[in-house]
């Protein structure tokens, strides 16, 4: 698996899964649990994670989407 970004905004991470989803791109958040144990203070931002294979077609679709990478 491959990181496609960090992030502590959790609308955006959920935006970004819907448009991974959408697209076919299974995924998988790290650290959410993390977050949730300091008090979701952001000191722990959730990494964003897809496939070696689909990798290159996900930064394809967040480019188009205007969403930049890390």
């Amino acid at each position: 698996m491959k990181e496609l970004l960090r992030t502590n905004n959790p609308v955006r991470l959920s935006w970004l899964q819907a448009l991974l989803g959408d697209a076919g791109i299974d995924h998988l958040v790290l650290d959410h649990h993390m977050s949730l144990v300091e008090g979701n203070i952001g000191a722990i931002p959730r990494r964003l994670m897809v496939a070696d294979r689909d990798f290159d077609r996900a930064c394809a679709l967040l480019a188009s989407a205007g969403e930049a990478q890390r």
